[in-house]
C-alpha cells in the first residue's frame, strides 16, 4: 500500500546566478519528446489524407499544452518536486492511476518499432532483412547505451536530444525549401486559420482526432516529465535536490523525492520571479514555438509531397513513402536525408520517453512505497529501463505477429494520454493554488487558460466515451 507523502520542507529559494543561456536544455528535451509522435507520424499522416484543412487543431494542441508545461514548471521551481509527488499529496489514488497508465503503456512501444523500421529502411531500403522486433531491440539497446554513458543521466539525454533536434530542424528546412512553393505556404496558413473544421471518415474517427490533438506536443504524461529535467538542471528549488546519477558509475543516488517550500517573503518572491522567468522563456521559446515550427515543417512536407499525389501511406509506411517520393525532386540525397531526419526524430522521442517514463516509475515506487525505499533510486532506474525495453521488444513481436500496425500504437497511446490529461490538468491547477506560497501561485491569465485546457480535455474525453457507446449500441 502507498504511504502518505511527508510535508514539504521549509527552505529559502536559492539565488539565480546563471544567465539564461546556461540554463537552456529542458525545453529542448521536450521538443525531442514531442517530435517523434504527433509531429512526425500522426499529423503528417492526417495532412496527407485531408490536406491542410485541420492544421489549426495541431497549432491549438501545442498552444494549450504550453500552459500545462508552464504550470508544471511553476511547481518544479517552487518545490523541486515532480508533479506526480504533488498529486500524491492530494490523494494516493493518483499513485495507482499513474501506475496503471504506465503499465498499459509499457506494452505499446510505437516509437521503438517505428525507429527500428526507419533504421532498416535507411540501410537496406524498403524491404530489409529481419523482423521488426529485431530492429526494435537494436534501437532500445542503442538508447540504453546512450543513457548509461556519462555520470549524470540528464546530461547525456540533454546533449543527445539537442543534437538530434538540430538535425531535424536543419534537415526539414532543406526539404521545405527544395520542394515547397509560396502557394503551398499560403495553403498551410489557410489551414491554420480554418478554426473548427474537422474531417472524419471510417478510418479517421473522432477518438483518433482526439488522440492527434493530444499528441500535438508532448501529450499524455509527457508534459509532466518537464519537472524532472528542471530539477536535474538545478532550476529553482531543484538546486537543492540531488540529480539522478548513472548507477553503472555511481553506487547510488540519494533519496530526494520530497521537496521544499519557501517562506513567503519579499526576497523569496523576487527569487521565484527570476527563476520562473526562465520557465516562461523556455516554455514559450522551445516548447511552444519550437514544437509548432518542427511540426509544421513535417506537415508541410506531407502537404507538398503526398497530398497532391493523393497518396495516403499505409499505416506504418509514412516515413518510407515520404523518403521515397523525395528522391524524385531531390535525388537519392532526399531519400537518405529524410530517413536520417525520421530516425533522429523517433530516436529523440525514444530517449526522452524512456528516460521520463522510467523516472516516473522510480518516482512513484520509491516515493510512495516503503519497501522500495530500501533500494537506491538509480538502481531501480536501471532495472526498470532494461525491463521496459525487453517488454517493448516482446510487445513488438506480439503486435507484428498479429498485424497490429505502428500507427495503431500511436493512436491508442494518444487516446489514453488524453484521458489522463482530462484528469491531471485540473488537478495540477488545484495543486499549484493550494500548496504553493501566494507569491508563487498562478495569476488570472494562467487560471483562465488552465481552466479552458481542462474543459477541452474533459469534453473530448467524455465525447469520445459517449460516441463509442453509441457506436456499440448500433452494432
Amino acid at each position: 500500500m502507498a504511504i502518505p507523502i511527508p510535508a514539504l520542507r521549509k527552505a529559502d529559494l536559492p539565488d539565480r546566478e546563471k544567465p539564461l543561456w546556461r540554463m537552456l536544455g529542458p525545453g529542448a528535451i521536450m521538443i525531442g519528446l514531442a517530435v517523434g509522435s504527433g509531429e512526425l507520424i500522426l499529423w503528417p499522416w492526417i495532412t496527407a489524407k485531408f490536406g491542410p484543412s485541420m492544421m489549426w487543431a495541431a497549432a491549438l494542441g501545442v498552444f494549450v499544452q504550453l500552459w500545462i508545461q508552464i504550470e508544471v514548471g511553476r511547481w518544479a521551481v517552487a518545490t523541486g518536486e515532480s508533479a506526480f509527488t504533488g498529486f500524491a499529496r492530494m490523494t494516493q489514488l493518483w499513485v495507482y492511476f499513474f501506475l496503471s497508465l504506465m503499465f498499459v503503456g509499457a506494452f505499446m512501444p510505437g516509437w521503438g518499432r517505428a525507429a527500428g523500421v526507419a533504421v532498416k529502411n535507411l540501410i537496406f531500403g524498403e524491404v530489409g532483412p529481419g523482423p521488426d522486433w529485431f530492429w526494435t531491440a537494436l534501437v532500445f539497446v542503442i538508447a540504453l547505451l546512450i543513457i548509461f554513458g556519462p555520470r549524470q543521466i540528464y546530461a547525456t539525454v540533454e546533449r543527445s536530444i539537442t543534437g538530434m533536434v538540430l538535425v531535424i530542424t536543419i534537415g526539414m528546412l532543406i526539404v521545405a525549401f527544395s520542394v515547397g512553393t509560396l502557394t503551398d505556404v499560403g495553403a498551410m496558413l489557410g489551414g491554420i486559420v480554418n478554426f473548427g473544421h474537422i474531417e472524419l471518415d471510417d478510418e479517421f474517427t473522432f477518438h483518433r482526432f482526439f488522440g492527434a490533438f493530444v499528441f500535438a506536443g508532448a501529450g499524455g504524461l509527457g508534459n509532466l516529465y518537464y519537472a524532472y529535467y528542471l530539477r536535474d538542471k538545478g532550476i529553482g528549488m531543484g538546486a537543492r535536490i540531488p540529480a539522478l546519477l548513472n548507477p553503472l558509475r555511481e553506487y547510488q543516488t540519494a533519496s530526494s523525492e520530497i521537496g521544499y517550500v519557501f517562506p513567503d517573503n519579499e526576497q523569496n518572491a523576487a527569487r521565484f520571479r527570476s527563476w520562473f522567468s526562465y520557465v516562461k522563456v523556455d516554455s514559450v521559446g522551445f516548447f511552444w514555438l519550437g514544437n509548432t515550427f518542427t511540426m509544421f515543417l513535417f506537415m508541410f512536407g506531407a502537404l507538398v509531397v503526398l497530398y497532391p499525389k493523393g497518396i495516403v501511406p499505409e499505416e506504418g509506411r509514412l516515413l518510407w513513402d515520404l523518403a521515397l517520393i523525395l528522391e524524385g525532386p531531390m535525388g537519392p540525397f532526399g531519400r537518405y536525408l529524410f530517413l536520417i531526419i525520421g530516425i533522429s526524430a523517433l530516436f529523440s522521442s525514444i530517449l526522452a520517453g524512456m528516460d521520463g517514463g522510467v523516472r516516473l516509475w522510480v518516482d512513484l515506487l520509491h516515493t510512495n512505497f516503503e519497501r522500495m525505499r530500501a533500494f537506491a533510486a538509480n538502481k531501480i532506474y536501471l532495472t526498470i529501463a532494461v525491463g521496459s525495453s525487453v517488454i517493448g521488444v516482446i510487445a513488438t513481436w506480439f503486435f507484428e505477429t498479429f498485424e497490429i500496425t505502428a500507427l495503431d500504437f500511436f493512436f491508442i497511446s494518444a487516446t489514453l494520454g488524453g484521458f489522463a490529461m482530462a484528469g491531471y490538468v485540473p488537478a495540477l491547477l488545484y495543486m499549484n493554488m493550494k500548496y504553493l506560497p501566494p507569491s508563487a501561485r498562478p495569476g488570472p491569465v494562467n487560471i483562465i487558460m488552465m481552466s479552458l485546457a481542462s474543459l477541452i480535455y474533459i469534453s473530448f474525453a467524455l465525447y469520445t466515451l459517449w460516441t463509442k457507446e453509441i457506436g456499440r449500441a448500433h452494432v
